[in-house]
């Protein structure tokens, strides 16, 4: 008889967003280099062009690429296109398991179309809460309703842990890994010497700054005023601080984009910069005196590089960085923030904020649970 091949266990990824892609590439990354693995990658294409961007820095070819957004589109079709163009290849290649990170539509798709087949659930960045359901808008609500379908809770703290059994998920269901954000900015820090955009090197090496501050503003609930509002406070900071460079990665959305062309395009030391490659983003964020950002991420990149925070939204699911003193939660009011903002760069200096969210481990830990797990198919 011949030699018995071991089972693997069959993991479907499912993502569409920069973020997700972000977080999920290490632990992709780490399942294609064990042998009892068989992963599998699906790109709903939520955030198509920046997603597969996105990808081809770490070397991941999607297995599956949908193109689920169409102009105008609704959450409500959003979501039931997901779910629609899931089911048929979920039901091919019956995983053992489908993984979803964090809080996207594509996420909340993914672990309902699972559940739809009886499939196993697993979520990376579980447990973070704000205990507003309208705040972040749709994230939110996405977390907890993906919570109630997950069978295996990847926390990425103590704090999130306690969020669960607060929802009176099992314990024994829950394991803390540390943020996958942290595995993905190592991977980064290792290939990254100079800016790869040669526009960035010009600029900071002809205006030697006295100091850099790196700007993103995207959320749902900022597009009416809040995002208007922060640029207010961007244009006073940058003409209070004149030898500072202010680089603002616009988000393309138009609803986005048009607010803040409006207000700072012609500010001389504010840059305004189409969507960052991942590698220069980082570079840039790690010699910023100050990140000022709406983003999940960026309050988790920013004080993993030492760099303070201001959350310009009103709630945070991320209160570690609150309790570290490695941000701060400013709002979209125009005076809070130039004030924060104001007492940072009048006193800069680098935070410790490198443990909060981990120690670079965390896909081995995810590893480590789902090692058990093996295919009914040899």
């Amino acid at each position: 008889m011949g030699k018995r091949v071991p089972k693997k266990c069959k993991v479907v990824f499912v993502l569409g967003t920069r973020p997700e892609v972000v977080k999920v590439a290490p632990v992709y990354q780490l399942f294609s280099r064990r042998e009892d693995f068989h992963p599998l990658l699906i790109n709903t294409g939520q955030h198509r062009e920046m997603s597969d961007r996105f990808l081809h820095i770490f070397d991941i070819t999607p297995d599956y690429t949908l193109d689920v957004m169409s102009p105008g589109q609704t959450l409500s079709a959003l979501t039931a296109r997901i779910l629609q163009d899931l089911e048929p290849i979920l039901s091919i290649e019956k995983p053992d398991i489908v993984l979803v990170q964090g809080d996207t539509t594509s996420a909340l798709g993914g672990a309902l179309s699972a559940f739809y087949q009886h499939i196993l659930v697993g979520h990376i960045e579980a447990g973070l809460r704000t205990g507003n359901k309208y705040s972040p808008f749709p994230e939110e609500m996405n977390r907890v309703l993906i919570g109630r379908v997950a069978d295996f809770h990847f926390a990425p703290t103590e704090h999130a842990r306690g969020n669960l059994l607060r929802e009176n998920i099992p314990a024994g269901q829950i394991v803390v890994t540390g943020n996958t954000v942290v595995d993905a900015l190592l991977l980064i820090k290792e290939k990254i010497t100079a800016f790869i955009d040669p526009h960035l090197s010009t600029v900071l090496s002809q205006a030697q700054p006295q100091a850099i501050v790196t700007v993103t503003a995207h959320r749902r609930e900022s597009w009416d005023g809040g995002i208007r509002n922060i640029s207010f406070a961007v244009r006073e900071l940058a003409l209070q601080y004149p030898r500072t460079l202010f680089f603002f990665s616009v988000h393309p959305n138009p609803l986005v984009r048009d607010q803040v062309y409006a207000i700072l395009s012609t500010t001389p030391n504010v840059h305004l910069l189409d969507p960052l490659d991942y590698r220069d983003f980082i570079f840039l964020l790690s010699q910023s005196t100050l990140a000022i950002s709406d983003s999940g991420g960026v309050q988790e990149e920013a004080p993993s590089l030492g760099v303070p925070v201001l959350v310009t939204r009103e709630f945070t699911e991320r209160p570690e960085i609150l309790e570290a003193g490695a941000g701060f939660l400013v709002g979209t009011d125009t005076k809070t923030i130039i004030k924060k903002a104001t007492e940072v760069l009048s006193h800069p200096q680098k935070i410790e904020g490198k443990s909060i969210f981990g120690d670079g481990r965390a896909s081995e830990r995810i590893a480590e649970v789902l090692q058990g797990i093996r295919s009914s198919e040899s």
